[in-house]
């Protein structure tokens, strides 16, 4: 679709962010869709600053990426009550008002969606016993959908006070690693970055309990299957890839910007295309 003067601008911030796949994936949306809109991504290193500046410029949808997912919220002038929960904005919403002319900023949190929605496809989320690998920032919104579905989750994490801290936030219980033999669970969700890219051999969990869960989900997307998910499915697990999280929040995000259905399969086209997959 050509860029005029009508043109509806959206886009992702972070630091760094030129290896996001979130433009591809969000300009075919757009294109499948009619929709005269393009999407970019901005390395900016100051979230309020960039905030300021999206406003002025005219934006209308941005997402909020790695490091300023819980900085970005100081600088909105409404934060979702779900985000706030969670404690992180990854996505932003400008609009006017009816009876006003200034331009508002809210912040949502749709990662937990887009977690909840890949593993709803392959189980019943009410529940269900997950284990959640990691204490990070996916690792919150992972967990917190969760347990909003009505999932028992257990959190485990390397660093034991902050996955303790975790586990309290949620109302969840703690296993750190060398307990990990005597949990017994339907689902693992790995939300660390091992096995991510240029470490690709790396494994989270000892591969000899992998054969205890029914489906077990990685949202590391570089590479698309990784190690944990190749042994996974040697295990005979159902495997869910990192694709999916991205996919689904993304879809999230296009509804609360456009307010109309995304075209999820076009999306993850798009991403498997930008991942020559």
């Amino acid at each position: 679709m050509e860029i005029d003067g009508k043109t509806r601008l959206y886009g992702i911030i972070g630091h760094p962010v030129g290896h996001s796949m979130s433009p591809a994936m969000h300009n075919a949306a757009f294109a499948a869709t009619g929709i005269n809109g393009v999407y970019v991504a901005m390395d900016v290193a100051d979230a309020g600053r960039a905030v300021t500046a999206l406003r002025e410029l005219g934006f209308v949808g941005v997402s909020v990426t790695v490091p300023h997912k819980e900085a970005v919220m100081a600088h909105v002038d409404e934060i979702d009550p779900v985000a706030r929960r969670i404690g992180a904005v990854n996505t932003l919403l400008f609009y006017r008002r009816p009876e006003g002319h200034e331009v508002v900023v809210r912040g949502f949190n749709t990662d937990w969606q887009g977690s909840n929605l890949a593993l709803a496809g392959k189980i019943r989320l009410a529940g269900s016993r997950v284990l959640v690998l990691g204490a990070g920032g996916a690792a919150r919104a992972v967990g917190f959908g969760l347990v909003e579905a009505g999932a028992e989750v257990i959190i485990s994490n390397r660093s034991e006070d902050r996955g303790i801290a975790l586990a309290r936030s949620l109302g969840c219980r703690f296993a750190a690693p060398g307990q990990l033999a005597e949990v017994r669970a339907d689902v693992l969700v790995n939300t660390t970055p091992v096995g991510m890219a240029p470490h690709v051999d790396g494994l989270p969990i000892d591969p000899a309990l992998l054969p205890g869960f029914r489906l077990v989900m990685d949202i590391v997307y570089a590479p698309l299957e990784t190690r944990l998910l190749r042994e996974a499915a040697a295990a005979g697990c159902q495997v869910i890839d990192g694709l999916a999280m991205l996919q689904y929040q993304a879809a999230v995000q296009f509804k609360i910007w456009t307010g109309r259905q995304p075209p999820v399969d076009v999306m993850r086209r798009a991403l498997l295309e930008r991942l020559g997959a």
